[in-house]
């Protein structure tokens, strides 16, 4: 029994040691190649663009972070304290932006605020101005443009772990705060936000992280950011040199968001009585705070969500030839291909390594489940860089050692195939996994596992007649939110995509390039309705 323990222990701290190198080598392949080029082009970033794309990304990341902060801890809030019209729906319904990806919501707002839009060419029938010099109207393809359209669909991460912090506070604080003579806003500022703290904090790291991993909205706005700098220094310019120190310098910003986060609630403590658990329920308010409430929350539903639906559905069922296009349903194949591998691998090889860990000592544990989850802290065009040069390197080894034995040149194996993808896709996900499979082990007793050893179960039989029934749940929602995740991912596609392969999201990017909107709305749909699967399993997963 010992020696079968042993070997399972190795076999699982073997795997875990192999994908934690997967995670880590696209980062020192991009620290290599930043640091082996001249560094005198340094010089010529610093007189130019480098200024520019540092600021555009330090002040997106700060603007976005504290607009989706504010609103979904605001809206948080207000779903959880507060009883009002509509409530029990709008708590589940706040998810639904999240099913809109920022790129697609750029190009919605764009087509509704531009001049030859809507809503311009209606104020100038009301009006009865004649040009864009009689009045002033804001400027959607801007960096404030940017910011709102990616908070609004964005704050959802933030309102996810807020209000689930916020139903877990104990209600008595709350009762004691009342007795004390505190209202709402007191409440929170002083009882239920000090304890929610860690929750939105995290909430908030992500949305910083995805403003900085966002390619299509910048692109389309025209804000020049490190993730474009990456693109045009690599595509436009032909220099990996300073694409990957560019990189090395938004692995910096994410590495910096990340300690900073973490040294802010280092000395925090928050601990609850066993005589306290009672939750806090939502208190009765008068109407007119009702209405208020109620408003509030249905704005970002509908400027989030519905507008750009509206937007998207417009052209998609007044011309049906644009569902004819060949390129539309080859991008739908191509994505629903490298969703489901990629989830099935992701979730699969997580499941594995996590419950190979299982006997592993904690330290080690700890360790190598933080390295594997790295991968979700960097943006896609990062992780593509980095993924290229090992790959290449695998490439030409893979392609000399078949020439000398058959002598046949294979040719690129990997690299500018749809391997490279998965293994792209396979880093920056890894983390959904882990964490759905340490939540689905969390909830099983260690006793049915030790009494299934007990009586002669062999590790295969354990893992699938005892954990993979008992954690179904939680895998089969890691599995959605991959494959979702997938179909959105933007950066990394386009860096290593082979040629000619499209994917629902390039083939929006592609079409919203030639300003061609309408060719784009079908495919934007088909995201649309293939996200809105996985906030019904997140909404279904925190009632």
């Amino acid at each position: 029994m010992a020696e079968k323990l042993k070997k399972r222990l190795n076999l699982g701290s073997a795997l875990a040691f192999v994908i934690a190198g997967c995670v880590v080598l696209p980062i020192l392949s991009i620290t290599w190649m930043a640091l082996s080029v001249d560094t005198s082009q340094w010089g010529h970033l610093l007189a130019t663009v480098l200024p520019r794309y540092f600021t555009n990304s330090l002040m997106l990341m700060a603007g976005v972070g504290a607009l989706s902060l504010t609103l979904g801890t605001s809206l948080a809030y207000l779903v959880t304290h507060l009883e009002f019209p509509g409530r029990k729906i709008l708590q589940y319904a706040l998810f639904l932006p999240l099913a809109v990806p920022s790129f697609v919501a750029a190009y919605a707002w764009v087509d509704v605020l531009e001049y030859a839009g809507p809503l311009q060419t209606y104020l100038r029938d009301l009006t009865g101005w004649a040009s864009a010099r009689d009045y002033w109207f804001p400027n959607i393809r801007s960096r404030s443009g940017a910011i709102l359209v990616l908070s609004l669909t964005l704050y959802p991460y933030v309102y996810l772990l807020a209000r689930a912090a916020f139903r877990e506070l104990p209600s008595s604080g709350q009762d004691v705060a009342r007795s004390l003579g505190l209202g709402h806003v007191r409440q929170f500022w002083r009882v239920s936000l000090p304890q929610a703290r860690p929750a939105i904090a995290a909430g908030t790291a992500i949305v910083m992280m995805e403003t900085l991993n966002d390619f299509g909205t910048v692109d389309y706005f025209a804000v020049q950011t490190l993730t474009t700098g990456i693109f045009s220094l690599w595509l436009e310019s032909y220099n990996p040199g300073g694409a990957a120190q560019l990189a090395l310098l938004a692995v910096a910003i994410v590495a910096v968001l990340l300690w900073v986060e973490k040294i802010g609630r280092r000395k925090a403590r928050f601990n609850k009585s066993g005589r306290q658990m009672a939750c806090i329920q939502p208190q009765p308010v008068t109407r007119g705070v009702g209405l208020l409430a109620l408003t509030f929350c249905s704005l970002p539903i509908v400027i989030g969500f519905l507008i750009p639906l509206i937007v998207l559905v417009t052209p998609a069922l007044s011309d049906s030839a644009l569902w004819r296009g060949v390129g539309l349903w080859r991008a739908a194949c191509h994505s629903v291909l490298l969703g489901g591998i990629s989830a099935v691998l992701v979730v699969g090889l997580s499941a594995i390594m996590v419950l190979g860990l299982g006997t592993a000592r904690p330290v080690m544990r700890k360790f190598l489940l933080t390295f594997t989850t790295l991968g979700y802290a960097f943006p896609g065009a990062v992780l593509g860089l980095g993924i290229l040069t090992p790959l290449a390197l695998f490439d030409n080894w893979a392609a000399d050692l078949i020439y000398a034995t058959f002598d046949l040149d294979p040719g690129l194996i990997l690299t500018g195939s749809v391997a490279a993808l998965i293994v792209a896709y396979g880093v920056r996900f890894f983390a959904i996994g882990v964490g759905a499979t340490e939540a689905g082990l969390a909830v099983i007793s260690t006793n049915i596992p030790l009494a299934a050893r007990s009586l002669g179960s062999p590790p295969r039989s354990l893992f699938l007649r005892i954990y993979m029934p008992l954690m179904r749940g939680s895998l089969a929602s890691s599995l959605v939110l991959v494959f979702v995740d997938t179909v959105k991912e933007l950066p990394a596609t386009l860096l290593l995509r082979p040629f000619n392969f499209d994917t629902l999201s390039t083939h929006i990017y592609g079409q919203a390039s030639l300003e061609n909107f309408s060719a784009a709305a079908p495919a934007a749909l088909l995201i649309v309705t293939l996200s809105l699967g996985a906030i019904f399993l997140l909404a279904k997963a925190h009632r």
